[in-house]
């Protein structure tokens, strides 16, 4: 099916570094894995895009995952016209939105992340999907279940490359599984006790905790400070971004600031 869409860019929020099994195949073309299902995206141009799936299944399913019902437009109009990099950096990355994961997912490939680049934190998850996910087509799997993750053994978790990272995978994936912490419950915490339970998990820091926050339970005013967030602010805003000028959705800022800096490096 087809669909035309504003502020919605294939290739941006592939490489917005919010989601590891959003994939370009091509330089027009990217594949989603998500929610048990696998779905192909074609940028057709003219911010007409077509989908590898039937209207019911983009009602139900994708129009909420990709956001397409958010004004992104708003936030764009928002910037400070003399802030001339945020202003540069909304223009280069308008095309990103800020998907809505599942949060078991999106809290172990998180932790999983913590130093590792973008291409070696989707093989991590792409072995650990194939060790244990649910089959969707041939050789495609879906990211794995708790209780799944929980029962694999040491030798399996080093086996998908996660080094020191393994102990706070399965730490996670056992209280998830045994019902300690309810993931889903926990969306309708405010944003200060989603984070307290959040970091409360074995590896889950400051940084790891606000992109669970922004990218499982849309929480847009969460800012994550990665090594690229600090650079800028350093360079650009004395130390510190100015968050309370843009409450509410400043990470979605955090993105295009992020796109932008990586666009710009070549990376």
């Amino acid at each position: 099916m087809k669909i035309h869409t504003d502020n919605f860019d294939l290739k941006q929020t592939a490489l917005s570094g919010q989601c590891f099994r959003m994939i370009m195949q091509d330089h027009d073309t990217a594949r989603v894995i998500a929610k048990n299902r696998v779905l192909y995206i074609k940028d057709l141009g003219g911010c007409d895009l077509d989908l590898s799936c039937p209207r019911e299944e983009f009602e139900a399913v994708w129009k909420e995952y990709f956001d397409l019902d958010t004004d992104y437009g708003r936030f764009i109009d928002s910037v400070d016209r003399s802030d001339d990099f945020l202003m540069r950096a909304s223009r280069c990355g308008s095309g990103i939105r800020i998907l809505r994961q599942d949060p078991f997912e999106t809290l172990i490939s998180f932790i999983i992340s913590q130093r590792k680049s973008i291409p070696a934190i989707q093989t991590s998850i792409e072995k650990l999907s194939a060790l244990c996910g649910d089959r969707i087509e041939e050789d495609i799997f879906a990211f794995p279940m708790p209780h799944a993750i929980a029962s694999l053994s040491d030798k399996e978790l080093a086996d998908c490359s996660l080094g020191y990272r393994a102990s706070y995978v399965r730490e996670a994936a056992e209280r998830v599984a045994s019902g300690e912490k309810d993931l889903e419950k926990m969306g309708e915490l405010t944003d200060e006790e989603l984070y307290d339970e959040l970091i409360s998990f074995c590896g889950v820091g400051k940084k790891v905790a606000n992109c669970v926050m922004l990218f499982a339970y849309h929480r847009i005013a969460s800012f994550p400070v990665d090594v690229w967030i600090q650079r800028i602010e350093d360079e650009h805003y004395g130390g510190r971004f100015p968050v309370e000028r843009y409450q509410g959705f400043a990470g979605v800022l955090q993105q295009y600031m992020f796109y932008y800096v990586r666009t710009e490096r070549g990376d």
